[in-house]
């Protein structure tokens, strides 16, 4: 991952989104988990989205990033927060928010300490699905 200094700010490269962007601590987790689902799991990084922008009534919201199947179709929402942010029923609500839109089979909340990953009613705290455990269970 490449950083730089600009403007007196820390900036990191995001490839998703092929520019500079404000390195915040959510970001610095959200980048980390997304170059670790391409590199060690074989998600590929052309089927991840970030910032994916959807309309839930009236509101504008983006995902923090949508993983999609090679047909397009949404397979899960990550939803990233910092590592001094505990993932709560509150992170949790929010994911299910920008599911109601997308109706994804996976959610996954990750702040960098922990990961929880959740298919239908399973919620699975230990480890990463891998890209193909998640065509599998679509």
């Amino acid at each position: 991952m490449r950083t730089r200094v600009y403007n007196n700010k820390e900036q990191i490269f995001c490839e998703w989104r092929h520019r500079w962007v404000r390195l915040t601590p959510e970001e610095w987790v959200r980048q980390q988990l997304l170059h670790r689902l391409v590199e060690q799991l074989d998600y590929p990084a052309s089927l991840i989205a970030v910032e994916q922008a959807i309309n839930v009534g009236e509101a504008k919201k983006r995902c923090d990033a949508v993983v999609y199947d090679r047909q397009m179709n949404p397979l899960m929402v990550i939803e990233c927060k910092a590592e001094t942010v505990p993932l709560t029923q509150k992170t949790l609500d929010q994911a299910i928010t920008y599911n109601r839109k997308l109706n994804v089979p996976f959610l996954m909340l990750h702040n960098g300490v922990q990961t929880i990953c959740i298919h239908g009613t399973n919620h699975y705290t230990s480890g990463f699905p891998r890209y193909t455990d998640l065509l599998r269970c679509e």
